[in-house]
């Protein structure tokens, strides 16, 4: 599946699968502004699962349930996406468009199911 993202953008830097507690992920090399591997690791392990779960409670009250995060860092977009058992993270140049990105991810998402 990792593979497979990378080939919908040449913008995507970096991409996380995080399900039943096993973390796989794959980052090009020579990126300006990337984050390091240790970072990555915990954003993943700690900071999406939780951003998730708050999101996803308030959208359950009455938004309709949660789709995706995207968060702006200051180096890049990260989409967050909930999947069975964990979530798909990825990493995208700050000048690219996130929401198409995140579109097209999503439809390799539901394809792949």
């Amino acid at each position: 599946m990792i593979e497979k993202i990378f080939k919908l953008s040449e913008s995507i830097r970096y991409v996380a699968i995080y399900r039943d507690g096993q973390l796989e992920s794959k980052a090009k090399s020579n990126m300006l502004g990337a984050s390091s591997s240790e970072s990555d690791r915990y954003e993943e392990l700690l900071v999406n699962p939780t951003l998730l779960k708050l999101a996803s409670q308030r959208g359950n009250i009455d938004c309709g349930g949660l789709e995706y995060l995207f968060v702006r860092y200051g180096n890049f977009f990260q989409f967050v996406c909930p999947i069975s058992l964990g979530h798909i993270s990825v990493c995208i140049e700050p000048d690219a468009d996130p929401i198409q990105i995140g579109t097209k991810i999503k439809l390799l998402l539901h394809s792949d199911s």
